[in-house]
């Protein structure tokens, strides 16, 4: 090194002046103070202020904290001590035995302050922290993991630095995503979603039709819970409930014969387009309670998740054909014995059996399960509501329904009950009371009932008697009950 030294001593004045951080102090009753040598006592005679202590005269005392508070230590005449272990507790003296040190005043054996005394920049001032170590220190912040002190110091930094305040927004919103309370389960939305995003982009050569989309996303749903079950949960006992006649019946199966059934009344429409049914199409009955339980007969005891590929096999080829046959085979008619319907409500109609048969596993195997999009939903009401004069007809022939008592022409206006559906897929129907043939109308309603979307399906299928759905009825009572119970007559196996 070359020069006079003033730039080494510019660096120690450095050091000297940058605050340290203090070392752990000991408590005074963990020093035992017998056992450290106390320092000699000077000669009787004492020494001139000016003379230095031969080597000879007396030993160096060990180093200890006494050395700090015997008053001896401190004359002129005596040899400064060493140094104090930065172990050892520091004991202050007693005000009577010698002044307060100053906590700022330098060591004069060292020229830096007392390693013990609180520093009282950091006493009385914020923790000032450069540029670097506050932006490094914002995730940590976010998290509300800093110290107080950082805390403070983040937080005064942010009010001037707006390229660290957006970054700190940005965490904050990020935090908040990793507390969610919502369900982890997937939207059953999203996959339509991404489809349509996906088509958006670049549409489908052959797009699925708009009246097959329910069935589409219904069996998706359905294929994605049954995904999740374990082996064992396909044995799970599951209750299928519907309404015969005046009275709630029942149908003890497992998640496994739900599938077979599904599988079953699904070939009904394979056989109107001409596919394979699981079943032998000349033979097999066209009734759906009769074709599930030749279906059940037929299949090996007990049925395990083998069912799954072939109901989803046969539901791709149903959808599949439906969108390479275009508009012309919407209208087909699917026989089920004591009716038929076009093939474009048929699949509407297994849509929505797909989807009730889907909370039946669901409650079965303790899974959560949506309510499909409101306007799949609006669908599946619109049918029922289209089905109704015809199932109130029927009823009324059996002597189940009260008398027509104003009839008309085919497509008049005639007495009409005002079907008000709130919430989910909600809308407004008029459903005519005397004939099958006439048309409902607003001005000819004499009664109305306000039900719940998902409450009124559950109706239509059976899973709750016509008295525990009525939410809101005013007018003729009769119509009223007639038009609830024509409704849980719509279900079946």
């Amino acid at each position: 090194m070359t020069g006079s030294g003033r730039e080494s001593e510019g660096g120690e004045e450095e050091v000297r002046g940058a605050r340290r951080i203090p070392g752990p102090r000991w408590a005074a009753d963990d020093l035992d103070l017998e056992s450290v040598p106390l320092p000699p006592l000077p000669p009787p005679g004492g020494s001139a202020p000016d003379e230095a202590v031969p080597e000879q005269s007396a030993p160096k005392p060990e180093p200890g904290p006494e050395s700090r508070l015997d008053p001896a230590a401190t004359e002129p005449g005596l040899e400064p001590g060493p140094e104090p272990d930065a172990r050892a507790p520091e004991l202050r003296p007693e005000p009577d035995l010698a002044p307060e040190p100053d906590p700022a005043a330098p060591d004069p054996a060292h020229g830096r302050p007392d390693p013990a005394a609180p520093d009282p920049a950091m006493t009385s001032a914020p923790v000032v922290l450069p540029h670097q170590v506050l932006k490094a220190l914002l995730g940590a912040w976010a998290l509300s993991a800093c110290s107080v002190e950082e805390t403070a110091a983040v937080e005064d930094h942010l009010t001037g630095c707006a390229p660290c305040a957006d970054e700190a927004l940005r965490l904050r919103d990020a935090v908040g995503l990793l507390h969610t309370d919502g369900s982890l389960d997937l939207d059953p939305t999203l996959r339509t979603r991404v489809l349509d995003g996906c088509f958006g982009r670049r549409p489908a050569r052959i797009p699925v039709p708009e009246w097959a989309a329910p069935y589409d996303a219904e069996t998706a749903r359905l294929d994605a819970l049954l995904r999740d079950i374990g082996d064992s949960e396909w044995h799970a006992p599951v209750r299928l409930q519907w309404f015969e006649e005046e009275h709630q019946v029942s149908r003890r199966t497992t998640v496994a014969g739900v599938i077979g059934h599904l599988t079953a009344v699904d070939g009904l429409l394979s056989a109107a387009l001409g596919l394979d049914d699981p079943l032998d199409g000349g033979k097999a009955p066209l009734d759906p309670t009769e074709r599930t339980e030749t279906y059940w007969a037929a299949t090996r005891r007990p049925p395990t998740r083998a069912v799954r590929e072939p109901w989803r096999a046969q539901s791709h080829e149903l959808i599949r054909t439906a969108s390479f046959a275009g508009r012309n085979v919407a209208e087909t008619s699917v026989s089920y014995g004591a009716f038929a319907l076009p093939l474009q409500d048929a699949l509407l109609d297994r849509a929505f059996e797909c989807w009730v048969h889907g909370g039946d596993i669901a409650d079965a195997v303790d899974y959560p399960y949506q309510a499909p999009s409101a306007a799949h939903l609006h669908r599946m009401i619109d049918l029922a509501a289209r089905m109704l004069p015809a199932a109130l007809a029927g009823r009324r022939s059996a002597g189940l329904a009260g008398p027509a008592k104003d009839l008309v022409t085919a497509g008049a206006p005639g007495r009409s009950l005002h079907l008000e559906i709130e919430g989910h897929g909600g809308g407004d129907w008029y459903i005519a009371l005397d004939s099958p043939a006439a048309v409902g109308s607003p001005e000819r309603a004499v009664a109305q009932v306000a039900l719940d979307g998902v409450e009124f399906c559950r109706l239509v299928a059976g899973h709750i008697s016509p008295v525990e759905a009525a939410a809101g009825q005013e007018g003729d009572r009769e119509a009223i009950r007639d038009v609830l119970f024509a409704a849980a007559s719509l279900s079946r196996l």
